[in-house]
C-alpha cells in the first residue's frame, strides 16, 4: 500500500499564493509512476488540476495553467502544487493523487483551500 498526505490548504485572499506539498510513504512501489493533482469544490464533481511523470514531464487542465506550477522531489518522494493568483473559483478540496506503473492508484486524504476575501 501507498499512503499519501497532503498538507498546505488552508485560507487565503484572492490574488495570493498557497504552495501544497504531498508525501508518499507506506509500502515499496515502482518508480514508474505518475503523481498530481485533483480537486472537488462544494456540489461539484472532482476535476484534474495537474500532474507530473516520473521523468518530468507536466501538464495542467487550462482553468490553472499559467497561474498553478506541479513540481516533485524524487528523493523525498514528494509532490508540490504552487497555487498563485488564487481565485475564489480555486476554492475546493485539493486531493493528491499517484498512478503506479500505469495500473494501481492511490488518493490522499484531501486537504481544505478557502480562497475569500
Amino acid at each position: 500500500q501507498v499512503q499519501l498526505v497532503e498538507s498546505g490548504g488552508g485560507l487565503v485572499q484572492p490574488g495570493g499564493s498557497l504552495r501544497l506539498s504531498c508525501a508518499a510513504s507506506g509500502s515499496a512501489f515502482s518508480s514508474i509512476n505518475t503523481m498530481g493533482w485533483y480537486r472537488q469544490a462544494p456540489g461539484k464533481q472532482r476535476d484534474w488540476v495537474a500532474h507530473i511523470t516520473n521523468d518530468g514531464r507536466t501538464n495542467y487542465a487550462d482553468s490553472v495553467r499559467g497561474r498553478f506550477t506541479i513540481s516533485r522531489d524524487f528523493a523525498k518522494n514528494t509532490v508540490y502544487l504552487q497555487m498563485n493568483m488564487l481565485k475564489p473559483e480555486d476554492t475546493a478540496v485539493y486531493y493528491c493523487h499517484m498512478v503506479v506503473a500505469g495500473v494501481h492508484q492511490y488518493w490522499g486524504q484531501g486537504t481544505q483551500v478557502t480562497v475569500s476575501s
